[in-house]
């Protein structure tokens, strides 16, 4: 028998919804029932325990998606499973569509190497704070990086630290002195050492990260590859990258090279030579280096944050390597598997036409205003009139709220982020903050409207809806 579902909207959206689920054809039964109150966004968890009578023999229930209140205690209240559609009824075919097979991203096989590169002039306090962050946005090997002509008199302190509070790590220089204090200390990596330094892995039990002896040399890698495997010895190899102009494309061929040399081995890649040295949004720089690991099955980078426009690469470089592991194990384009990196651009920013919402307009019968954005710019309509404009400056004498702060400041702060989304190309929904994919992992508390309509002249904030957190960490290598 085929599932029943029942779908719980407002007055103004039954139309809409009815004709989405029309034009669907689902393989389940479905109920439309109008719960009474004119906007389907206001729908609150006990608005409906106190409203709805009659399940109508569904097996679950699906509410509009900001729906707000306690899903779970409705669901035992009323003895039926309810949960939240999408915020926008269009997106309802997407959300049946990719429900069932939605990609798991609590697994990677790739590790993250997070380099602290002023470790030798930070205190032992500041290398610890700095570590935690890199492993709250998912690192999972904290490199210490040590630094030409400067003494890094608290290596072994440094080490000590961040293994008593269970942090794997690395040390990353090519001075013997350092690597030695390193990994007599208890490094778990010692970054990078090449055929004539093979020495120091006789000295210590850290696993090399092995280099060519001369850039771009590859058969001294090989050699310095065959010494590490007649000693039965782990290693990780890095063929290293170079920055555009300095040769990138090189580079991409010696990690592909390496790869056809050495199906076995583990490499890594050093992505900062890109993120840092490139003036583009990072995100989209470690989506295709991510992809070229997973293509190569390179599974280590060394990422770093210092450039303040590369200030999230570890967290970027984080949900990058889960899309690429989940679109891997599918056998798919690492596309429609999350949105996490899509933190400029939304793939639909525009869910209604311009014609469509002058006729929602015409159905609004309330002063209430509403905000919505299509490709022609900013709308904002209530029942007294529907004003259009691509600058919000150009609405406000429009709206009468000049004797009004607190309802003018409301209005301000949402057609500022509606005219944010309509020139970057970003969904926009009214009283939530864009979505600004993994760059902001939570979302800030916004200002609901009808809270501040209850509230006279006072702003106030709505009660909070619950966020689904940072992801899980993964299975690593």
């Amino acid at each position: 028998m085929a599932e029943h579902i029942l779908f719980l909207t407002g007055k103004l959206a039954e139309k809409q919804l009815r004709q989405i689920l029309a034009d669907m054809q689902p393989d389940f039964e479905y109920t439309v029932h109008q719960l009474g109150l004119s906007v389907a966004a206001l729908m609150t968890a006990d608005m409906i325990q106190r409203r709805l009578k009659d399940t109508f023999g569904a097996d679950r229930a699906i509410v509009p998606g900001r729906c707000r209140g306690d899903l779970d205690q409705l669901s035992q209240a009323i003895g039926l499973p309810f949960e939240r559609g999408p915020e926008e009824l269009r997106d309802l075919p997407e959300y049946f569509g990719k429900r069932a097979k939605k990609p798991d991203l609590a697994h990677y096989e790739l590790r993250i190497f997070a380099e602290i590169t002023d470790a030798p002039r930070m205190e032992l306090d500041a290398i610890l704070r700095q570590a935690q962050d890199y492993r709250r946005d998912g690192a999972d090997v904290i490199d210490l990086g040590c630094l030409p002509a400067t003494p890094f008199d608290h290596l072994e302190q440094a080490v000590g630290l961040l293994k008593a509070e269970g942090f794997r790590v690395s040390v990353d220089s090519l001075e013997t002195d350092d690597l030695l204090r390193g990994g007599r200390a208890g490094a778990d990596y010692l970054l990078s050492l090449h055929e004539d330094s093979l020495w120091i892995a006789d000295e210590v039990a850290s696993t090399p990260i092995l280099i060519p002896a001369r850039h771009g040399d590859l058969d001294s890698l090989d050699r310095a590859i065959a010494g590490m495997q007649a000693k039965n010895r782990d290693f990780i190899v890095d063929p290293i990258l170079d920055p555009i102009h300095f040769g990138f494309a090189d580079s991409l061929v010696r990690y592909h090279e390496t790869r056809r040399r050495h199906p076995e081995v583990e490499i890594m890649m050093g992505v900062g030579n890109l993120t840092e040295l490139t003036h583009a949004d990072t995100v989209g720089i470690n989506a295709m280096l991510l992809g070229v690991c997973s293509e190569l099955d390179v599974r280590a980078i060394l990422a770093t944050q210092v450039s303040k426009h590369a200030r999230t690469a570890v967290r970027e470089a984080d949900r990058a390597r889960r899309i690429m592991h989940a679109a891997k194990a599918l056998n798919t384009l690492p596309k429609h598997i999350d949105d996490g990196l899509m933190a400029v651009h939304d793939r639909a920013p525009f869910p209604y036409t311009f014609d469509e919402l002058q006729d929602l307009g015409k159905q609004i019968k309330d002063p209430s205003y509403r905000i919505q954005i299509s490709r022609e710019g900013l709308h904002i309509f209530n029942r007294d009139g529907f004003h259009s404009a691509t600058d919000p400056f150009d609405l406000y004498p429009k709206l009468g709220v000049e004797h009004d702060g607190g309802h003018a400041f409301y209005l301000g702060v949402e057609l500022g982020r509606a005219q944010i989304a309509w020139q970057l190309g970003k969904r926009y929904a009214q009283d939530e903050a864009l979505n600004w994919g993994c760059l902001l992992e939570t979302t800030e508390p916004t200002v609901d409207p009808h809270v501040y309509k209850q509230a006279g002249s006072t702003l106030q904030k709505p009660a909070d809806v619950p966020h689904p957190g940072p992801l899980p960490k993964g299975e690593g290598a």
